[in-house]
């Protein structure tokens, strides 16, 4: 997709504040994407990552059952914007011959994407303004995670205003 770059959930965390954060990471690069999310979300997207079962549907469990149910799928989710100090997100849905975008937190859309392994895309536009370019690929995780965590501790969701 021209002007998209292909993401991974490269895990969830949380600020200073203790609120969390999704980070999501250029698939081959060093250039990351924080988004701040609610704790339920945050949840949601952790337990699938850790493939916790749960005995009843969660939330975003039930969604997927009802696209599956629906003989739709989930093709897609492109996190499109910052605005007003908010992240946005579309779903794009297949159903059939039908093509279909439904606009979503990106939270929502995220913890979706994880559980049908579909592809999550973020507007280079995105990228260059609220995006972290870490210069080289660290060597292992830890040390990301303290560099993450180091530049949490200086800067607020304020600080992604464009």
């Amino acid at each position: 997709m021209e002007g998209f770059e292909k993401m991974v959930v490269y895990g969830v965390s949380f600020d200073a504040n203790r609120q969390p954060i999704v980070l999501l990471r250029v698939e081959e690069g060093t250039r990351f994407l924080p988004i701040w999310i609610g704790q339920p979300e945050a949840a949601a997207i952790l337990m699938k990552l850790q493939n916790t079962e749960l005995p009843r549907p969660m939330t975003h469990d039930l969604m997927t059952n009802i696209l599956s149910n629906l003989s739709a799928r989930l093709v897609r989710v492109v996190v499109t914007e910052l605005k007003d100090n908010t992240f946005y997100a579309l779903l794009h849905l297949e159903a059939g011959d039908r093509q279909i975008s439904v606009d979503s937190r990106p939270s929502d859309a995220i913890a979706l994407a994880v559980r049908t392994e579909s592809p999550i895309f973020a507007a280079q536009e995105l990228l260059e303004s609220s995006g972290i370019e870490f210069e080289q690929e660290p060597e292992d995780t830890e040390e990301i995670v303290k560099e993450f965590r180091d530049f949490l501790e200086q800067i607020s969701p304020e600080d992604f205003v464009g």
